[in-house]
């Protein structure tokens, strides 16, 4: 492994191709760099399900111990059970993942005592950088000690919290876990739930035999629409690879956009804690901060990415954070995202209902949005401008790239962190306006091409 790490450290946490990227020498490294750097005497450690993890966490441990440090093994686990028990704990966490990437690679995520964020800007750099500076450091004076504890029950009962059984209908719900970790948890959850669990691919398989863990590809859902289908299924859950994402189907097996689901549980929040703060980043459709009005709240508008909105939901109080991309956020779990979580409360909002999730989520669907378009463009920022002049009569912000925003449709431009790209997120009142207006903004980004 090159003293390098710049190919695998990211913006929110280290991911690359093992061995060539990532290998246990660098794992050692990244867990002593870790240890000294968070500057407790114990750090929190769970690991998913690919064949590489076990030894890449074997090796991080051999570099937090080295440090000194003492290390609470959970073995397998989902991410937002080690931000659970981060916060339990109040113990900085780690979590051997590459969520929803191919089998080849591999990845960890970190964060600091209570579920806080380590990112680019809030430590990752510094933790890359005592990384690579590290030799090979003699024998500790005193190695920490390992302790494996299973923390699945504590948070199979906080999951449940999130939900009132007493009027918990017997839904029918279709899981799908991709044969990643989830599969750890819905089918122990579920035995508590008085619902029924339609399981697919719930056995752990870090080699994702049956489909990748990717459930934000369409094509990934495939399976899931059909077990709606075929077993009469109240929704379907689709979850990524580490479990801290979640994506829906309703009971027909069409789509539902992470926006939707923001304002949903959104409502659900509110109902809860009336008056709160939410927060929702800025490519969400304009019916989220619609609805938290509608429903008492105060809506707090964010950059895209989970660093941002953690830290934004620890600024305002907020009690809830939902991204278009799946990723939602809970105060009541440490402000971290779980697709868990945001699962019990679509159950827990969909059995108070009593209504078919089509009809319960038809009062949102006000609007239509292009998906996020990606395209290669050299000069991020001279496109950027020029898209500001040919809009000069909208409203703008740069909050994230470019927002503008007319009476009856909106863009946002922002660009890739890792990569020259540009990512194009348009949403209009009509799809013939949606249709017009996207193919314009696209023209310009892409030179006419």
């Amino acid at each position: 492994m090159p003293d390098d790490l710049s190919r695998i450290f990211k913006a929110y946490d280290v991911r690359g191709i093992v061995p060539d990227e990532l290998d246990e020498d660098a794992a050692r490294r990244i867990g002593r760099a870790f240890a000294e750097w968070v500057g407790t005497d114990r750090i929190v450690l769970g690991r998913d399900c690919r064949v590489s993890s076990p030894a890449l966490a074997e090796a991080f441990v051999d570099g937090v111990t080295g440090a000194g440090v003492g290390v609470v093994d959970l073995g397998l686990a989902t991410t937002d059970m080690v931000y659970f028990a981060s916060g339990r704990l109040a113990l900085p966490g780690a979590m051997f993942t590459a969520s929803h990437n191919p089998p080849a690679y591999n990845g960890l995520k970190l964060c600091r005592p209570g579920a806080a964020p380590v990112g680019q800007d809030t430590g990752l750099a510094e933790i890359r950088a005592r990384a690579e500076a590290a030799g090979r450091p003699g024998p500790p004076a005193v190695r920490g000690a390992v302790e494996r504890r299973d923390f699945l029950d504590e948070f199979l009962e906080h999951l449940l919290s999130f939900a009132d059984l007493s009027t918990f209908r017997p839904l029918v719900v279709a899981a799908d876990a991709a044969n990643g970790m989830a599969g750890l948890v819905v089918p122990r959850l579920f035995e508590r739930l008085p619902a029924t669990l339609v399981p697919l691919y719930m056995e752990l398989d870090g080699t994702f035999p049956n489909h990748p863990a990717d459930p934000i590809q369409p094509e990934n859902q495939a399976d899931l629409r059909r077990a709606v289908t075929e077993h009469h299924a109240d929704l379907g859950l689709a979850f990524d690879g580490d479990a801290d994402r979640v994506f829906l189907v309703d009971e027909r097996a069409g789509d539902v956009s992470g926006s939707l689901v923001t304002a949903l549980v959104a409502r659900g929040m509110l109902a809860r804690n009336p008056g709160a703060r939410i927060v929702h980043n800025l490519i969400c459709s304009w019916v989220v901060p619609e609805t938290i009005r509608e429903h008492g709240g105060e809506p707090v508008r964010t950059r895209v990415g989970h660093s941002f909105i953690k830290q934004v939901m620890a600024e305002t109080g907020a009690v809830f954070g939902g991204e278009h991309s799946g990723h939602y956020y809970f105060r009541d779990h440490y402000r971290a995202d779980s697709g868990l979580v945001a699962a019990m409360v679509v159950m827990d909002e969909l059995s108070k209902a009593g209504v078919p999730l089509s009809e319960l989520l038809a009062p949102f669907r006000r609007y239509h949005a292009s998906g996020e378009i990606n395209s290669e463009v050299a000069d991020q920022r001279g496109t950027i401008e020029e898209l500001a002049m040919a809009h000069a009569d909208g409203r703008q912000d740069r909050l994230d790239g470019l927002t503008v925003e007319y009476d009856d449709w909106w863009f946002n431009v922002r660009p890739s962190n890792t990569e020259p790209l540009l990512r194009l997120n348009v949403e209009a009142r009509t799809e013939e306006l949606l249709a017009e207006r996207t193919a314009e903004v696209l023209a310009r980004i892409r030179g006419g091409a």
